[in-house]
């Protein structure tokens, strides 16, 4: 699938929860020609803000034999190594530092990017002048079981997004068949991990883009009649991708990344028969949620690789739409279509 990285720089700004001031996008965002220089740039200018307001710095402990004692005293240490005898005693130091785990993170992957032979020269110098300026923090190796690891809060959330970029770097880095280097995976092709992406894209671009709907993921449960004395924990809970809300009626959104949206069935382009039926099921089910006697409609957004279309149907009395939103458009034409998804019977004036 060929997505312009201008469009690769929205997408990955949505999903990520990053977003460009004024839709506009960053400084050279569009001078990169391919994917690894996209987040080499997004990478720099993420971290140069954050060398601005200041590195996140946290308590490190680590343990010393002092002389005068400080920090907590480590009585069983000191006797067992008898330091006492030499006129000093083990202490357990708390000190503030900036070399915690998510600068260690963002700080190996600059130098990842760096070492990288698709990286442009200058995104390279721009990497290696970062990584100096994180004087003080470890490099690590990275693997994706790190980023479970990393925990941030309200005073630090500015390095979220960040985290999003330096995982999905990580997971993106092949080994070089010579083993002298690495090289970077076919994402695009990857249709699980962009399925994902494309889900939280969606999600969070209805979420800022309309103020018609609540917007968010639901889990639902079937609707079941316990007097044949079935076990009901047997059975699992539907999770929607994107549920919206409002007074006058729920929408709820199937998210879909496929380099062929409509496969051919005796020669015909057809929906996929078990998407529809997924959808239909949590059409089914999502009044539960709501007010009763609301309309609720449903939909079908395909990531299409080109010659985007919206189809739109009545089936058993919901209102369904099922969308391939060409991602090789200009964004204001893929703005456009992604909001005109929305537009139906239910809402008619919605973007009026």
């Amino acid at each position: 699938m060929t997505i312009p990285i201008r469009n690769l720089y929205y997408l990955f700004c949505y999903a990520w929860e990053r977003f460009p001031e004024g839709g506009s996008t960053e400084v050279g965002i569009d001078d990169c020609p391919d994917l690894p220089n996209l987040f080499a740039r997004v990478l720099i200018n993420g971290v140069r803000r954050l060398l601005r307001r200041g590195l996140d710095r946290g308590y490190i402990g680590f343990e010393e034999e002092l002389r005068s004692p400080r920090g907590r005293l480590l009585i069983n240490r000191s006797i067992k190594e008898l330091t006492l005898q030499r006129g000093a005693v083990c202490c357990q130091i708390d000190e503030l530092c900036s070399d915690v785990l998510h600068n260690q993170i963002i700080k190996s992957t600059a130098i990842m990017l760096a070492n990288h032979r698709q990286i442009k020269s200058s995104l390279a110098h721009e990497l290696r002048l970062i990584w100096r300026k994180m004087e003080g923090v470890s490099v690590l190796r990275l693997r994706p079981s790190l980023f479970r690891s990393v925990q941030l809060s309200r005073n630090n959330a500015q390095y979220s997004s960040l985290m999003r970029l330096c995982e999905f770097v990580c997971r993106a880095m092949l080994p070089d068949e010579h083993g002298s280097g690495g090289r970077f995976s076919d994402i695009l092709r990857d249709e699980e991990l962009m399925s994902r992406v494309f889900e939280d894209f969606l999600r969070n671009f209805y979420y800022y883009e309309q103020n018609v709907f609540a917007v968010r993921r639901e889990d639902m449960r079937w609707r079941l009649d316990a007097g044949l004395g079935g076990d009901p924990n047997l059975v699992p809970l539907m999770r929607t991708d994107i549920v919206l809300r409002s007074p006058r009626s729920t929408f709820v959104m199937d998210a879909k990344f496929y380099a062929d949206p409509f496969p051919r069935s005796s020669g015909t382009p057809k929906i996929r028969s078990s998407h529809l039926y997924q959808l239909f099921a949590y059409m089914k089910h999502a009044s539960d949620r709501g007010a009763p006697g609301l309309p609720v409609r449903g939909a079908l957004v395909y990531a299409a690789p080109s010659d985007g279309c919206l189809h739109r149907y009545l089936m058993d009395g919901h209102e369904v739409a099922v969308a391939a939103i060409d991602l090789s458009r200009p964004w204001k034409e893929v703005h456009s279509a992604l909001m005109s998804v929305l537009e139906g019977s239910a809402h008619p004036n919605l973007l009026s």
